[in-house]
């Protein structure tokens, strides 16, 4: 599902981030195609302990840690140590407790969301403009500018604060704008 706002889906692009710059790095070396490339990356970043939760994304999935191909080919203690009818027990064990696991993962993740939002917080410098205020706006995507183009058009002056953080605006001519604009769309002008 694409959302409007790329920032609202910051789960999938720190995960799409990261997928890729793992597959950058194995095509690097390896020197083949992608496709060859992606089932490794997504099996390591599947087996691997995510920091904010302490568990693998697999555990969260299946309730029980993945064999990872180096333990199959050799004999590893869990390896060895396999037998089936003990394997039933400690698996219909694990399938109870995985939604347990969950919630911890769950409960880490806020306490996790929470430092950082604490730090992001502590570091922030909150925006705001006065009336009065010259300011340039983001071009709209509708103008169909390039690359080299500049990003920022304007300066207008704020006439209004309707509310924190959008801002109708006036040109230097007097005329005024159609709408509010979001103080994210907005830059101050410095003369």
């Amino acid at each position: 599902m694409a959302v409007g706002n790329p920032q609202a889906n910051g789960q999938t692009e720190v995960t799409n981030r990261t997928i890729l710059q793992h597959l950058k790095m194995r095509l690097e070396s390896a020197k083949s195609s992608w496709v060859e490339e992606l089932p490794g990356v997504l099996w390591a970043y599947r087996t691997t302990p995510r920091s904010d939760t302490g568990e693998t994304p697999f555990c969260l999935v299946f309730g029980t840690e993945a064999i990872i191909p180096a333990e199959i080919g050799e004999e590893t203690q869990r390896v060895a140590q396999y037998e089936s009818r003990r394997n039933q027990e400690e698996r219909a064990f694990d399938l109870t407790v995985i939604e347990e696991r969950r919630d911890a993962a769950y409960t880490k993740i806020l306490h996790h969301k929470g430092l950082m939002m604490r730090n992001y917080n502590r570091r922030i410098k909150p925006r705001c403009f006065h009336v009065g205020d010259l300011v340039l706006k983001k071009v709209e995507v509708s103008k169909h500018v390039g690359k080299l183009d500049p990003g920022w058009e304007g300066s207008f002056k704020v006439i209004k604060i309707n509310k924190p953080g959008t801002y109708k605006l006036q040109d230097m001519e007097g005329k005024d704008l159609p709408r509010p604009w979001n103080i994210h769309n907005l830059k101050r002008f410095y003369m």
